[in-house]
């Protein structure tokens, strides 16, 4: 599928971002809702496939933490009378099994779990207030779905003035068309799109 249009690539011409300018010291990733409702058995809203981000996850977090890079896990937090349950099944609900993160992405002490009701992770919490407390200017954004809550945390952060990385290999979204179509997006429009090697080449 060819998805690309004379408007995007005339926005996209110059990036703004380039890993050769990447700082450790001011980047955080940004974990989106790596919660057992979407990955594991007797989920809400099982992502087929999806337990393939375990391992590339394992391999992100272990570099981050060891070059000091804040963890922040975003995790869908809902009570049962949310009125996002008027248009969705009932998922993550505050207290519950489903709503916990998956037991092979367990955070450290040094994480920050942040509930968020909405799919954004910077939309009503005070994500982007620890993020400014930290100098962070960049955020490596994780997880799941890729065309709803990676994308709007996306578009917040670039609203915010940050600087989006998206590893490809490290989302996943309800389709492979989806996919494709919102990391193009994302490239030519709010971010980079990359890779968890080139992350970790840029952060050696």
């Amino acid at each position: 599928m060819n998805s690309k249009n004379t408007f995007s690539e005339k926005q996209s011409e110059v990036s703004r971002i380039k890993l050769a300018d990447f700082i450790p010291e001011r980047t955080a990733v940004l974990v989106v809702d790596m919660v057992n409702d979407f990955f594991e058995d007797g989920g809400a809203m099982v992502l087929d496939g999806g337990k393939v981000l375990y391992e590339p996850h394992k391999t992100l977090l272990t570099k981050a933490r060891e070059s000091k890079m804040p963890v922040f896990w975003l995790n869908q937090d809902l009570a049962l009378d949310d009125s996002l349950f008027e248009t969705r099944a009932v998922h993550c609900v505050t207290g519950t099994w489903g709503a916990k993160i998956v037991d092979e992405l367990l955070p450290t002490s040094d994480d920050v779990v942040i509930s968020k009701r909405r799919y954004s992770g910077f939309f009503q919490t005070d994500l982007d207030l620890h993020l400014r407390e930290r100098n962070i200017d960049t955020v490596i954004v994780t997880g799941v779905v890729t065309n709803i809550c990676v994308r709007s945390t996306v578009h917040d952060a670039f609203f915010l003035n940050y600087r989006v990385l998206v590893p490809s290999d490290l989302v996943m979204a309800t389709s492979i068309q989806a996919q494709e179509i919102t990391l193009y997006d994302i490239d030519t429009h709010y971010g980079k799109v990359t890779n968890l090697n080139e992350i970790m080449k840029a952060i050696r």
